[in-house]
C-alpha cells in the first residue's frame, strides 16, 4: 500500500497544467449550447413561441400539437449541436442528478431509419426508476416513475445528448424529486408576494424568488485521491494526523490561484459558458487546496438546475485534469469545511428588489414589511430551516469554528437593528399626523440605499442580511440547493400570508389606514421575533447558553434536526400551501434517515477496515523492525542493551497499546452496528447510528492518527494531509 502512496505522489508531482483556450468574450458563448429563448426564435413559430413563453411565465399548459412542433423544432437545434440522444434530465431523492439516454434515431421498415423526437416523448417519459429512494410512496407492483418536462427551465446539449429538464412523480402522483416541491413553493410565495405588494404597488402581478449560490470545493490530485480508501468510499477522509502547517497562516486565502487549479477552473468556466450557466466569481478560499466559484443571480428554479449541473460538469472536467474535486462539506479535520451560501432574494416584475432599501419612505416601507416577515418567518420555523439542511456530512462541518452553528439565528446589523429598534415604539393603535411624519422622515427614510456594514462581516451566521438579499450560510456544500429553497419559500410565503391577514383586519375591523395597520402589524412581530436576532459570534459556548435561555433549539445532528419534518405543524404548513402533501412529506423524512444511517453505516465499515487491514499491519511491520533493532542491541551490549534501547522498547509498548485499542474499538463497534441492523424503527436505528456507531469514528482515529506519527514515514500506507492539502 505504501507503494501505491509514493506512486500516487510521484505522479502528482509530475502533473503539469492542461493548456484551455478562452474566448476573446465569453458574452458570445454564453448559452451556445442551450435552447434559450434566442434559439428558439429561430426554430418555432410565433405559435410555439407564444404558448412557451406564457408556460414560463404564467405556468398555463401547452397545446399537444404545439407540444408536437417545439419538440421537433428542439430536436433539430440539438442535432446541429452534434446531439444524438435525448435525456429526460431529472433530480432524485438521491442529491445527484439522473438520465436515461435515448436515441432520436428510430426504423421505419424497409431497412430505413430517420432521427424522430414526437411531442409525447417531449412532455412524458417513463423511465421506470424503480429503484430511487421514495420513503414508501410507491409499491412494487406499480413502481414506475414518470418524468414530465419543466419549460421554465431550458434545455440543454452536453456532450451528444440533449438535457430536457424534468420533475419526477410517481405513478400516483406523488413528488419523488427535489424540483417539483421547490416548483409548488416558489408558486406560493409569488402568489403570497403579490398580495403584499398590492398594498404598495398595484401594478405587481409577478413576484420571483431569486437564488445565487456559492459553490465552496476541494481540487484533489486524482492519484492522490485514488489512493485513499476512505475518499474513494466516503469523499472525506476518515483517518490522517494534522500536518504541521495547515491554515493557520491564511496565505492560501485569496491568494494567487494554483496554475493546475487556474487551468482547471478556465475549462470549467468555458463549459458554463456554453450551459448558460452564469458564472463569474472564483478564488482562493481559506484551507490548502480549497477553491470557490459563484454565479450571477438567477431564478430560483433556474439556479438550483444550474448548481445540480454545474457539480456533475465539475467532476467530469476534473477529470481532464487529473483532479478529483470533493464537495464532502468536511473532507478534512482542522481546517475549514465547504459550504454552499444560498443568496435569497424576491423580486417584482416591475423591477423592484423586495429585500432592498429604496429611496423614498413608501419603497422603504415595502423594504421593511418584506425584510420584518421574513424574520418573522425565520423565527417562527427556525427548526425546519435547519431541517432543511441536515445531512450526516453537513453535521461535520455546523458549528466548527469557521462555519454557522446548529443554531439558527438571523444576523441584520447595526445600522437595520437600530431602525427596529425605533419601530418598536410605535404607538399602538391608530399613529398622529407628527408620528406619522416623524416615522416616515426620521426612521424609515433614512435607510441607506448600501448598507456597507452588512455586506460580509458575520461570517458565522446561519442566515444574515447582506445589503439586498438574504444568506443562508449553513447549506453544505454537496446539497440540492432545492431543499432549503423550497422550505425558505415556503415558510415566507406563509408569513407573508399570515400578515395579509392581519393587516386586513384591521384596516376592515379597526378602521385603520393602511400605512398605521402595517406599522402596528410590523412592530409586533419586531418584538416577537427578537429571539432570533443575534449579531455575535455563532460558535461561541456563551451563545449556546443564551439561546438555550431565547428557546432557540440547538439539534446538533441530523437524527434530532429532522424530527421537525414530520411534526404536525410541519405537516399541515406545506398541506396548506400545497407544496406537499402528508405522504410526501413523511416520506422525505424516511428518506433522509435512512440516507443518515447509511452514510454512517458505510463509513464505519471503511473505517474498520482501513484500521485494521492497513494501520494495524503496518504498525506490526514497524514493531517488528524495531523488535529486531532491539534484539541486535541486546547480542551486542548484552543485559546492559536497556539503556540503549529504552526508547525503542517505549515505542513497542505504544504501538502494542494501539493496536489492542484499536481493534477492541473496531470490535466493539461492529458489534453495536449489528445490533442496530435488526432495529425496525428508523427513528431509533438513525440514533443508535448516531449516539453509538459514530462516536466510535473519533476514538479509532485518535488511536490510528498517533500511530501515523510514530512509523516511519517510508512504510505509513495513506497518503498523507500534507500531500493531500499541499501537492499543487
Amino acid at each position: 500500500m505504501s507503494t501505491l502512496r509514493f506512486f500516487a505522489v510521484k505522479e502528482s508531482l509530475k502533473r503539469k497544467p492542461l493548456s484551455v483556450e478562452e474566448p476573446k468574450r465569453r458574452s458570445e458563448m454564453f448559452g451556445a449550447n442551450v435552447f434559450n429563448e434566442a434559439a428558439m426564435r429561430q426554430y418555432l413559430t410565433k405559435d410555439a413561441m407564444q404558448s412557451i413563453m406564457e408556460a414560463i411565465n404564467k405556468g398555463s399548459k401547452i397545446d399537444r400539437v404545439l407540444a408536437d412542433h417545439i419538440s421537433t423544432a428542439m430536436k433539430e437545434w440539438a442535432i446541429s449541436k452534434g446531439a444524438t440522444h435525448y435525456t429526460h434530465w431529472f433530480q432524485p431523492l438521491t442529491g445527484a442528478t439522473a438520465e436515461k439516454h435515448d436515441a432520436f434515431f428510430e426504423t421505419i421498415g424497409d431497412g430505413n431509419a430517420i432521427e424522430k423526437f414526437g411531442g409525447s416523448q417531449l412532455v412524458q417519459q417513463e423511465p421506470d426508476a424503480s429503484s430511487f429512494p421514495h420513503g414508501g410512496i410507491r409499491n412494487t407492483f406499480e413502481a414506475r416513475g414518470y418524468t414530465a418536462w419543466d419549460p421554465t427551465s431550458p434545455a440543454f446539449v452536453y456532450g451528444t445528448t440533449l438535457c430536457i429538464p424534468t420533475v419526477f412523480v410517481s405513478y400516483t402522483g406523488e413528488a419523488l424529486d427535489y424540483k417539483t416541491p421547490l416548483l409548488r413553493a416558489l408558486y406560493a410565495v409569488d402568489k403570497a408576494a403579490v398580495a403584499v405588494c398590492k398594498y404598495f404597488d398595484k401594478n405587481v402581478k409577478k413576484v420571483t424568488a431569486s437564488l445565487g449560490w456559492e459553490q465552496e470545493y476541494f481540487l484533489i490530485d486524482n492519484a492522490l485521491a485514488t489512493s485513499r480508501p476512505d475518499i474513494v468510499l466516503t469523499g472525506r477522509t476518515l483517518l490522517g494526523h494534522s500536518p504541521a502547517k495547515g491554515q493557520q497562516l491564511d496565505d492560501h486565502y485569496f491568494g494567487t490561484i494554483p496554475s493546475r487549479a487556474m487551468a482547471y477552473m478556465r475549462d470549467l468556466e468555458n463549459e458554463c459558458m456554453l450551459l448558460g450557466i452564469p458564472v463569474k466569481t472564483r478564488h482562493n478560499e481559506v484551507a490548502p487546496n480549497q477553491f470557490e466559484l459563484a454565479p450571477i443571480y438567477e431564478e430560483a428554479n433556474l439556479a438550483v438546475d444550474h448548481n445540480s449541473l454545474l457539480m456533475d460538469v465539475m467532476q467530469k472536467v476534473a477529470k481532464r485534469h487529473d483532479f478529483k474535486v470533493l464537495m464532502h462539506e468536511k473532507p478534512f479535520a482542522g481546517v475549514n469545511g465547504s459550504g454552499k451560501h444560498n443568496n435569497w432574494s424576491l423580486s417584482t416584475d416591475t423591477g423592484i428588489n423586495l429585500l432592498s432599501p429604496g429611496k423614498t419612505p413608501m419603497s422603504n416601507l415595502q423594504f421593511l414589511t418584506f425584510f420584518i416577515n421574513t424574520i418573522k418567518a425565520v423565527e417562527t420555523h427556525e427548526e425546519l430551516l435547519r431541517a432543511a439542511i441536515a445531512s450526516a456530512s453537513n453535521d461535520h462541518r455546523l458549528g466548527a469554528n469557521e462555519a454557522p452553528p446548529a443554531i439558527i439565528s438571523v444576523f441584520i446589523g447595526a445600522q437595520l437593528t437600530k431602525v427596529l429598534e425605533e419601530l418598536e415604539t410605535v404607538t399602538k393603535g391608530k399613529l398622529s399626523p407628527k408620528e406619522k411624519t416623524d416615522l416616515k422622515l426620521n426612521v424609515v427614510g433614512k435607510i441607506p440605499e448600501i448598507l456597507l456594514d452588512n455586506t460580509d462581516r458575520n461570517r458565522t451566521s446561519p442566515f444574515a442580511f447582506t445589503g439586498n438579499k438574504f444568506e443562508f450560510r449553513a447549506v453544505g456544500s454537496k446539497a440540492n440547493c432545492a431543499n432549503p429553497m423550497t422550505v425558505l419559500n415556503t415558510i415566507v410565503a406563509k408569513q407573508l400570508m399570515d400578515f395579509k391577514v392581519e393587516v386586513d383586519v384591521l384596516i376592515d375591523k379597526k378602521s385603520m389606514k393602511k400605512d398605521d395597520a402595517i406599522f402596528n402589524v410590523l412592530r409586533e412581530y419586531i418584538k416577537t421575533s427578537k429571539a432570533i436576532l443575534f449579531e455575535g459570534n455563532g460558535y461561541s459556548e456563551a451563545w449556546e447558553k443564551e439561546a438555550k435561555k431565547r428557546g432557540l433549539s440547538n439539534n446538533k445532528t441530523t437524527p434530532e434536526a429532522l424530527k421537525v419534518k414530520v411534526a404536525k405543524s410541519s405537516v399541515e404548513l406545506f398541506k396548506s400551501l400545497g407544496v406537499m402533501n402528508e405522504v410526501e412529506t413523511k416520506a422525505r423524512y424516511e428518506i433522509e434517515m435512512e440516507e443518515y444511517i447509511l452514510h454512517i453505516q458505510i463509513e464505519s465499515r471503511v473505517i474498520g477496515d482501513i484500521a485494521r487491514n492497513h494501520v494495524v499491519p503496518t504498525a506490526v511491520r514497524y514493531q517488528n523492525i524495531l523488535i529486531e533493532n532491539v534484539k541486535g542491541l541486546k547480542a551486542i551490549y548484552g543485559e546492559d542493551f536497556r539503556g540503549f534501547a529504552k526508547e525503542q522498547l517505549n515505542i513497542i509498548e505504544q504501538i502494542s497499546r494501539h493496536i489492542e485499542a484499536i481493534n477492541s474499538l473496531v470490535t466493539k463497534m461492529i458489534d453495536e452496528r449489528k445490533i442496530l441492523n435488526s432495529e425496525a424503527n428508523i427513528e431509533k436505528k438513525a440514533n443508535g447510528y448516531c449516539n453509538k456507531v459514530k462516536p466510535f469514528f473519533d476514538d479509532i482515529r485518535y488511536h490510528c492518527d498517533k500511530l501515523e506519527l510514530m512509523i516511519d514515514d517510508e512504510l505509513w500506507p495513506l497518503t498523507k494531509y500534507r500531500e493531500l492539502l499541499f501537492t499543487k
